[in-house]
């Protein structure tokens, strides 16, 4: 893999306490293009970083003297302009998460393909490869009112986001601690998901869904992401097409909601690129179960937006709730479908525990409900159980790899429904 763009001859610091590893890289990166300097002993580096002011550092986090992290943090304070990948043979998401946050622009895990870091490297030099539109910067939400598109508007503009954002948490079925570094990319990318090394990908596509149980997950061999949907949700209703998400294992389940994912992704600033996309337009009825009142079922109809109807049908104290939405705009995502959270039942949690799962479920990101009343929480709507509902379609439905413009009335439905119809809609196109 090489990538045309960047001035030959920038220079390139690689910071490496093994020797072999340091000359395996100056050899890529020498054939690259790039002027290469090396070094394996920590208090040597910010001599080198004032001296020769680098383009980029290829920074190892382990290592003897002064740790890594520490050494990105002095990097970033006395020269900003200095590009900072983040390199581990032992690395996990906090570790980035935290690198990330004191300004690296990357981080990737030993060992890494050649492609992986070139990537890497393409990503952090080349930040116009993420494809900016060069006659609007950036873009407030919502500066397009018709995020979905329209009868009259066949194509919409692709986003992405304008930098680098991390968010950290813990996995609501693994119970883990886990994080995801949400990265810009360039049109026509789609939304994909990578680990630490960057060595497989797997787009988020129906074809790559390999469980609906109680989440959706995504895979591509060994790799595996689980509890994609809320993010998924997210980047939906925000309208952003093109993201790099780097995770190991599990998405957070943050507060069980979508909410936190919205507030991240519009701090980092959602970016316009010069590219359009075309949607996915419901172009006749196409119906996924037996339609008839209380029955589970999942219906599409042509519209000129994205409307959803749904109805939630359970014994008390939830009962029966219907909820209509249609996206205008993503301050409408925002505010009617991204803060309702997900829910359980405390025997089901029973249940759950015992299979493995919902071991991240906690007082303050899942709806408990017993035989009675909600035990741990104020419902943020009186329909909130029918609009998280809503929130996982919408996620689900992104998972056909462009926004979608019908109308969809769903009844009692969950992931595998929400993803039958994804594979029938794009069967009709």
């Amino acid at each position: 893999m090489h990538i045309e763009g960047w001035n030959v001859g920038e220079t390139v610091l690689v910071v490496d306490d093994e020797e072999r590893i340091r000359s395996s890289l100056k050899g890529i990166l020498s054939d690259e293009g790039f002027r290469v300097l090396d070094t394996g002993r920590a208090k040597a580096v910010m001599d080198i970083v004032a001296r020769e002011r680098p383009r980029l550092v290829l920074l190892d986090v382990w290592m003897p003297d002064i740790d890594g992290i520490e050494l990105l943090r002095r990097i970033k304070e006395t020269a900003p302009q200095t590009e900072v990948i983040m390199i581990s043979g032992h690395g996990n998401i906090n570790s980035a998460v935290t690198a990330t946050k004191l300004g690296a622009v990357d981080f990737i895990e030993k060992p890494f393909s050649v492609d992986g870091l070139l990537g890497s490297i393409g990503r952090a030099l080349l930040p116009d490869t993420a494809g900016t539109h060069p006659d609007h910067g950036g873009v407030k939400v919502g500066a397009e009112p018709q995020i979905g598109g329209s009868a009259v508007c066949k194509t919409v503009a692709q986003r992405t986001i304008k930098k680098s954002v991390v968010i950290g948490g813990q996995g609501l079925h693994t119970g883990l601690k886990t994080g995801v570094i949400l990265q810009p990319a360039k049109p026509g990318s789609g939304i994909s998901f990578t680990p630490l090394s960057g060595d497989v990908a797997v787009p988020a596509r129906v074809e790559n869904v390999t469980d609906t149980g109680y989440n959706t997950t995504l895979a591509n061999g060994a790799y595996m992401v689980r509890t994609v949907e809320h993010l998924m949700s997210a980047l939906h209703g925000l309208g952003i097409t093109n993201l790099l998400v780097k995770t190991q294992g599990e998405v957070p389940a943050l507060d069980g909601s979508a909410l936190e994912f919205c507030r991240a992704l519009t701090d980092a600033g959602v970016q316009q690129q010069a590219a359009r996309i075309q949607p996915l337009r419901v172009t006749r009825p196409i119906v996924v179960g037996k339609e008839r009142d209380g029955a589970e079922y999942i219906r599409a109809e042509p519209a000129d937006r994205l409307v959803v109807d749904y109805t939630l049908i359970y014994p008390p104290p939830i009962g029966v709730q219907r909820v209509h939405f249609e996206l205008h705009k993503p301050e409408d995502y925002v505010a009617e479908i991204a803060p309702a959270r997900t829910f359980g039942f405390l025997k089901e949690m029973r249940k759950l525990s015992e299979m493995g799962l919902a071991n991240g479920g906690r007082l303050d990101n899942v709806i408990l409900v017993d035989d009675e009343k909600v035990v741990n929480t104020r419902l943020r709507f009186a329909d909130e159980f029918a609009r998280h509902k809503i929130l996982d379609l919408l996620g689900d439905l992104y998972l056909t790899g462009r926004p979608v413009i019908g109308h969809i009335i769903a009844s009692k439905t969950g992931h595998s429904d929400n993803l039958a119809l994804v594979r029938r809609l794009l069967q009709a196109v």
